[in-house]
């Protein structure tokens, strides 16, 4: 991962630091030597060639090692000011699907019922920002159209895998005092089981809710929720601002819909451990690919 290679190219850049300036003394001392004169003169000139300074080469090779470590560790527009709002923020919001889980739970659904490549297509463009999301979604439904039995054989076969470390990242929340929301385009059906698992309120799901006849029958989605739109998660994020009245704000999303929640959070940081999608890359605060520096912030160790 890229945070690991800058760790690690940190460290061996601050190791050589002290055998660099000493091979700098060293060079400064000897650079004074000087050949005899009736040695001088029985070699060519042409035999002698130009010294290199190699204290400013050296110089520059470790400042060069060193910024592209510090760049590869943290990407973003304002990573300082994301790591602000994060180590002070009363609530955080993840997007579930390629953030919370390491995978879309709709193509999921999607490949149990037969229909995974023609649905897994629509939501590339819709997280891509290729297409509204309230015409990708419709789209995809109609496609497979899941019955309420669908949905839980399964979630009963491939119970949806949690990404690394984002159960120890709502534990440290939650141990500060931090309200945890799960703010998706997903399914609330397919979500509450996650929420269950990472000890997240239903209540705290903001998510689609699908529509069933009484023999369990799909029959279409609640177009009221606000996630089932394009623009969907600022007015969610909007609703919970001002319904609890929380000063700091984060969203921490994968897709382009996530992006769009900054404002009202007053962060956005986007998150590429499962696809890194480069209008989010764009688009972010602070571009992480795994959860560690984020724990590491919440838990006041960095």
């Amino acid at each position: 991962m890229a945070s690991t290679t800058a760790r690690s190219l940190n460290r061996f850049a601050l190791r050589s630091l002290p055998s660099l300036a000493a091979a700098h003394q060293s060079l400064s001392t000897t650079s004074s030597f000087i050949l005899p004169a009736n040695a001088r003169a029985s070699i060519p000139s042409s035999a002698i060639p130009p010294m290199t300074p190699f204290p400013t080469a050296t110089a520059t090779c470790t400042t060069r090692m060193l910024s592209t470590a510090s760049s590869m560790e943290h990407e973003g527009n304002n990573v300082a000011h994301a790591m602000e709002m994060l180590s002070k923020a009363d609530a955080v919001c993840f997007d579930v699907d390629s953030t919370v889980i390491d995978e879309e739970g709709i193509d999921v659904l999607a490949d149990t019922l037969g229909k995974g490549p023609e649905v897994a297509a629509w939501t590339a463009k819709a997280m891509d920002g290729g297409v509204k999301f309230q015409d990708a979604l419709a789209a995809r439904l109609a496609i497979i159209e899941p019955s309420k039995s669908d949905i839980a054989s399964c979630l009963e076969k491939h119970p949806l895998r949690l990404s690394p470390g984002v159960d120890k990242l709502v534990e440290a929340l939650h141990k500060r005092g931090t309200h945890v929301y799960l703010v998706s385009g997903g399914f609330r059906l397919m979500i509450e089981p996650v929420a269950e698992r990472l000890g997240v309120s239903i209540d705290n799901i903001y998510a689609n809710t699908i529509l069933f006849d009484d023999e369990g029958k799909y029959t279409g989605f609640d177009a009221n929720e606000p996630t089932s739109a394009d623009q969907g998660k600022p007015k969610a994020l909007k609703t919970i601002k001002e319904k609890y009245g929380y000063e700091t704000m984060v969203m921490v999303g994968d897709g382009a819909t996530d992006a769009q929640a900054k404002p009202p959070a007053d962060s956005f940081i986007g998150f590429g451990g499962v696809v890194a999608r480069e209008v989010v890359k764009e688009k972010a605060c602070w571009f992480v690919r795994d959860f560690e520096a984020m724990i590491a912030i919440v838990e006041n160790k960095q």
